[in-house]
């Protein structure tokens, strides 16, 4: 081992140390209930069982892990609809108009995730803005039920994801070699073509890593449904939340964990591999 490698391992080791006692050791921890029993007044009893991934597959619980799925999936869309556009102005500004170009879009951050939340929730009630802008404009009929829906969930979703998108995909722009664009359109293509052609397929990478970035966070997520979702419909991110402190089963909590893991790993992997290939590629087309 060299010497520049030795110090390097040296300088990342309280960081690795802090994360292993910190976060990983406990998350083990954890999912190591999945494979016991719960006790009898709650708690974990120690005997070895697969039962509680039995119960995973329960349709009652397969069909809130759907439900989970297609919220963040749509999520998920909205997001990357919504921030690429974004994401693409920003890299096409001059530069010295970017850094804050790209302040204001992470701005919502600055401020807590549940006031960010809770902001939503005096928006979209039926004493609220939407509603009291659509009366000014002259609406006469009942007020709109907009929170409390899973319409309000998703768009709370969207709302504090949203920089996460536009980061990710403004690092792939900002990064595009701009002769590629130039000499398709002195090949015959114009500026839609060119986008769809050269653009978009080069910028891929970041679509998918923000995307990625996006369904894993909303599909675990508890806060925003609870909040948002006012408990007329479950995530699979609440029944978590509520074998661990409500029902006291840590067991079938843990089990419910691990697969949201498995799951977050799996298109993970997925992401890392497409990102891989398709700098491969790039590689390939630059030779």
């Amino acid at each position: 081992m060299s010497l520049n490698a030795a110090k390097s391992n040296l300088i990342a080791a309280p960081a690795i140390l802090w994360l292993l006692a910190f976060m990983v050791t406990p998350c083990l921890l954890i999912l190591s209930y999945a494979f016991f029993e719960r006790g009898m007044w709650g708690g974990v009893e120690y005997t070895f069982t697969l039962e509680n991934f039995a119960r995973v597959i329960d349709p009652l619980y397969a069909k809130i892990f759907l439900t989970s799925a297609r919220i963040a999936g749509i999520a998920t869309l909205l997001a990357i609809l919504i921030a690429y556009p974004a994401a693409y102005a920003i890299a096409q500004a001059p530069r010295m108009r970017q850094p804050m170009l790209l302040f204001f879009a992470v701005l919502p951050f600055w401020s807590n995730y549940l006031i960010r939340t809770y902001a939503w929730m005096v928006l979209l009630n039926r004493e609220g803005l939407i509603n009291n802008l659509l009366r000014w404009f002259g609406y006469e009929g009942e007020p709109l039920s907009l929170l409390y829906t899973e319409g309000a969930v998703i768009v709370g979703l969207v709302y504090n994801y949203l920089p996460f998108v536009i980061l990710a995909i403004y690092s792939t722009l900002s990064r595009l070699n701009p002769e590629l664009a130039e000499a398709s359109r002195d090949l015959g293509a114009g500026r839609i073509r060119t986008f769809w052609r050269v653009t978009l397929p080069l910028t891929l990478p970041g679509v998918a890593a923000g995307g990625v970035f996006v369904f894993v966070l909303s599909i675990g997520n508890f806060v925003t449904p609870a909040l948002l979702g006012g408990g007329r419909f479950q995530m699979i991110g609440n029944v978590v939340y509520d074998q661990f402190l409500t029902a006291n089963d840590w067991p079938f909590g843990a089990a419910l964990g691990l697969v949201l893991i498995l799951v977050m790993i799996v298109l993970l992997m997925i992401q890392g591999r497409a990102t891989a290939r398709a700098g491969g590629e790039r590689a390939g087309e630059a030779a």
